[in-house]
């Protein structure tokens, strides 16, 4: 086994990079509506493969808006569930249909497929676009599902940091925990991407931010799936993912 990803243990997924929001604070930059997105059958193929030459703790769903694209969704978290792989979790902004029956019903295809822990991104960012209350909707529909869901806000500096964006993330993280819905710990907004082009006055620009999702390139816990299927320096639709990993080498690429 090649030793940088010997502990591997994490497959993630961006689905997705089309989203239905335009948050000020996103690292990735502007997103669009449409856009490229992995096929279902590559993601479920992924997991297999990777739990038949790892031990796969975790395996998470995000984007860009994940519920863009639930076939994709559901079939990563299908497989992961028929292996055992106990933490499946799904990270989504809640709005991707007005329609109450489509809301209704993804909830119940996301239970079935296995989701377990859904990952709410409600905050000052994501509401200055998307209106709350079908997001209220969706959150309900995926409690009376059986999915554990709490929200996961994002913080400008810091959770204590005083700043209206975060007075605001307070807000509503409040009219959730109101409905029964607890948050996580959220995450700190990294300034980089569009955080770095509208939130920079709350940062020392010349301070080195770390990511604190970085991998260590020479200890590998953590897959992560591109839209186009791109991982690692290689790419899934060309190359199994298992060849890919046993030709990586530090640096991101496969040789």
């Amino acid at each position: 086994m090649n030793k940088y990803v010997k502990n591997l243990n994490r497959i993630e997924f961006v689905v997705t990079y089309a989203c239905t929001g335009r948050c000020k604070h996103c690292s990735e930059g502007s997103h669009s509506s449409f856009g490229p997105y992995l096929a279902a059958e590559a993601a479920a193929r992924a997991v297999r493969d990777l739990a038949g030459g790892f031990s796969i703790m975790s395996v998470m769903t995000f984007g860009g808006e994940p519920l863009l694209c639930p076939e994709t969704v559901c079939a990563a978290h299908r497989a992961a569930a028929e292996l055992g792989i106990p933490k499946r979790q799904l990270i989504t902004n809640g709005f991707f249909s007005r329609d109450s029956a489509k809301v209704s019903r993804t909830a119940q295809e996301l239970a079935r497929a296995g989701v377990n822990d859904l990952l709410l991104s409600v905050d000052a960012f994501h509401q200055e676009t998307i209106p709350l209350e079908p997001v209220k909707a969706f959150a309900e529909a995926v409690a009376g599902a059986g999915i554990s869901l709490r929200t996961h806000p994002a913080w400008v500096v810091s959770r204590q940091h005083e700043n209206p964006y975060n007075l605001r993330t307070a807000e509503i993280v409040a009219e959730f925990e109101a409905l029964g819905f607890a948050p996580s710990d959220g995450n700190i907004i990294i300034p980089k991407g569009n955080a770095l082009n509208y939130l920079s006055g709350y940062y020392n620009t010349d301070e080195g931010y770390t990511d604190p999702y970085e991998e260590d390139p020479a200890d590998l816990r953590t897959v992560c799936i591109d839209p186009d299927g791109g991982v690692l320096g290689g790419n899934l639709y060309k190359t199994p993912i298992l060849e890919i990993l046993d030709r990586y080498e530090p640096g991101g690429l496969f040789h």
